[in-house]
């Protein structure tokens, strides 16, 4: 296990996070908790949730629920709590289960973290992003059809330096220690940074976007700006929704798996997608790797990673991954996966 800056916080986190997005509908409450305990155990010491989860299904039904039960576990191993980096998320324009779809602003972020506090049973959250821009955002396969026009800069400025200075009161009353984003873009990442040092308000430390060997959005303009200004990428998906590990090929959709509640995994399912990954399934065998274990080591090895996060709907699913945690790439490994990707750029 690595440990790797958080921006420019003096915060160190693993350079594998735990997701916990399941937590709640596919993954129990008992079983949740004995993987933090796993995961901590391993060395990782970073666990990611937000306020909209779990998923697979969302519903306003269990919004909240995931950071409920790590709120349990906290509540139940206090001492262990400055033993990891928790991180969280405020819901976004839109979502209409929180706040009646309102967008992030300076007047729900005071209400979304104490919300998200009282839930996870702590007094401070260490890192705390926006889910989503309200301008939107190119992310979930919306690169397909983006088109930034029409907007307001000033009124996005605006919006940017009022949150700033709202998160900057958060940060003064001890809620939160750090800022990061989610799903953002090269442009607006590089205003938030602008902003911060303008104000001396809280500075971006880091940015969860998908990212995996099916999905490189982020490997042009964002990973310039992430490895000069210091911003690492939280990647989200590193197994591309579980298409990766091989389990979809064929047809087959596993009882319980994401498939079977989501059929079109977000925009993700498509014949297209099952060629590519039967293009790094061969390297992995060529090689005589385990494909997980392969596609996370792959990506910790990129320059602006800061933290690969990955979920586990069960227990044998995690100790799995655990497993893998000291695989490195060899070059002539790298070099297939390079010529996958030139074969089978953005699947999905």
């Amino acid at each position: 296990m690595q440990m790797k800056p958080l921006g420019r916080t003096g915060i160190s986190v693993s350079d594998m996070c735990l997701g916990t997005m399941t937590f709640g509908t596919q993954t129990s409450q008992a079983e949740a908790h004995r993987q933090m305990d796993m995961a901590l155990d391993a060395g990782i010491n970073f666990v990611d949730a937000a306020e909209m989860y779990p998923v697979n299904p969302v519903s306003k039904e269990t919004v909240g629920l995931t950071e409920e039960i790590l709120g349990n576990w906290n509540a139940a191993n206090a001492a262990r709590r400055g033993d990891y980096v928790l991180a969280t998320k405020h819901s976004g324009e839109g979502f209409m289960h929180v706040r009646d779809g309102a967008p992030i602003s300076d007047e729900t972020i005071a209400e979304a973290v104490e919300g998200s506090l009282r839930r996870l049973k702590t007094d401070c959250i260490d890192l705390y992003q926006f889910h989503w821009p309200n301008r939107g955002s190119y992310m979930f396969r919306q690169n397909w059809g983006y088109d930034p026009s029409g907007g307001d800069r000033a009124a996005v400025i605006a919006d940017m330096q009022a949150c700033l200075e709202a998160l900057q009161a958060q940060v003064d009353k001890g809620n939160i220690r750090a800022f990061g984003l989610s799903n953002e873009s090269a442009w607006g990442t590089a205003q938030w940074l602008r902003l911060s040092e303008e104000t001396g308000t809280p500075r971006v430390a880091s940015i969860q976007n998908e990212y995996s060997l099916m999905c490189r959005l982020f490997d042009t303009d964002l990973a310039e700006l992430c490895v000069y200004e210091d911003v690492g990428l939280l990647a989200f998906s590193p197994l591309a929704a579980g298409f990766l590990s091989g389990k979809y090929q064929g047809g087959s959709v596993p009882d319980g798996s994401r498939m079977s509640l989501v059929p079109g995994m977000g925009g993700r399912n498509s014949d297209r997608v099952l060629e590519a990954v039967a293009a790094y399934l061969d390297v992995a065998n060529r090689h005589g790797l385990d494909p997980v274990h392969m596609a996370l080591a792959w990506c910790r090895t990129r320059p602006f990673m800061g933290s690969v996060i990955f979920g586990a709907t069960t227990e044998a699913q995690l100790a799995h991954i655990l497993n893998g945690l000291d695989l490195e790439l060899s070059q002539e490994v790298m070099d297939d996966i390079d010529a996958a990707h030139k074969a089978f750029p953005m699947p999905f």
